[in-house]
């Protein structure tokens, strides 16, 4: 199992949100760069990142900071928020991402999954964020109605190797992940799974490995020292 440690992005800044809500935006870190750098030293795979900006207006205001994360640290990136189009795609992955992450427009134009995972393979993941079991959209605002697990059934039918499931009320609460949603999912799917939203402790890493979760994202518990990264990392494998 991969511990993938959280950059997300809100005007330039690195900042953390407690359960999506943008209000709640606070910085966690000086420089995206220098928070890359410390994540590769303790041992780190692949960065997560997100373009707040991005999943709520589609911008691409953050797109600099990202290329400079992977220029100048030389770090891994997979990066999602705002991609609606084929033309978001190969935008992305002409920053040099290494994994592109498809979320909203997953619900509203599925031929754009179909289409992307045709042409660039495990290249691309889908984001299911979910709040009571049912897929929110729009930077977690909107409710698409979708059931979680037949939604993650269906995006696995188009060709998807990697889903990143947040479950929306435990993110940033450092509550622990939501092990039964997890679980189901595991046993609905055959891709890698990558579980996201209130991971705290080398007790949820440990647990989640068990369980058979393939990747794990780990944000506000890495920030506030709750989750030391580097024990993380070992515990992990």
């Amino acid at each position: 199992m991969k511990i993938l440690p959280a950059i997300d992005l809100k005007d330039g800044k690195c900042v953390r949100l407690t359960r999506g809500d943008y209000a709640t935006a606070h910085q966690v870190a000086e420089d995206a760069v220098e928070t890359a750098q410390r994540f590769l030293a303790a041992g780190a795979p692949l960065i997560h990142m997100v373009d707040l900006d991005g999943a709520k207006d589609g911008s691409r205001a953050n797109y600099d900071v990202v290329r400079r994360v992977i220029s100048e640290a030389g770090a891994a990136v997979e990066l999602g928020g705002g991609i609606r189009s084929m033309d978001d795609v190969r935008h992305v992955l002409a920053l040099g991402v290494r994994r592109v992450i498809i979320g909203s427009a997953a619900v509203r134009d599925p031929q754009l999954v179909e289409d992307a995972c045709r042409e660039y393979g495990d290249r691309i993941a889908v984001g299911i964020d979910a709040l009571e079991g049912t897929v929110r959209t729009d930077g977690w605002l909107k409710d698409s109605g979708y059931e979680y697990l037949a939604f993650a059934r269906r995006m696995e039918s188009y060709g998807v190797h990697t889903i990143i499931f947040t479950d929306i009320g435990r993110d940033g609460m450092l509550s622990g992940p939501n092990f039964e949603q997890l679980r189901a999912l595991r046993a609905a799917v055959k891709c890698e799974i990558v579980a996201s939203g209130g991971v705290s402790s080398l007790d949820d890493i440990r647990q989640l490995r068990v369980d058979g979760i393939d990747a794990v994202i780990a944000g506000k518990a890495v920030y506030t020292g709750a989750l030391d990264l580097e024990a993380a990392i070992r515990e992990a494998k």
